[in-house]
């Protein structure tokens, strides 16, 4: 009797085992990038860098900016396990005055977005002599 109660937690155990399902899991190098100070009208694109730590492929279904001077840019490709990615955003240098803006990703890595920040500070527009 003890062998085969044994024996049905044993089964019982490995299936439980086997029904555990691989999943993507995404980790940011960081999950803010600063800007620091910006002259007006520079190159406002940076990235933030990530890698697929799970052991399934990550598929970035959506990401965005709740501000239109922000632009964010998802892979379009999926990400495989172990593998690295980046997500593209532009501000817009137009704007003088701080920076301090979300980005909200979507991914098949959780059911909860993962957020991620900009900072900085654009500088105001030099004043062109003569004018």
């Amino acid at each position: 009797m003890k062998k085969i109660i044994v024996l049905l937690i044993a089964g019982l155990m490995s299936m439980g085992m086997l029904a555990q399902e691989k999943k993507a899991a995404i980790l940011f190098e960081s999950d803010v990038v600063d800007y620091g100070e910006v002259a007006y009208g520079d190159d406002g694109v940076r990235k933030f860098k990530f890698t697929n730590t799970g052991d399934d492929i990550l598929i970035i279904s959506r990401v965005y900016s709740t501000c239109g001077c922000t632009i964010p840019k998802k892979p379009e490709a999926p990400v495989q396990p172990g593998e690295t990615g980046e997500i593209e955003v532009k501000y817009d240098t137009k704007r003088p005055g701080p920076i301090r803006k979300t980005i909200t990703v979507y991914s098949n890595a959780s059911q909860i977005p993962h957020t991620l920040k900009i900072k900085g500070k654009v500088l105001p527009e030099a004043s062109v002599e003569g004018k």
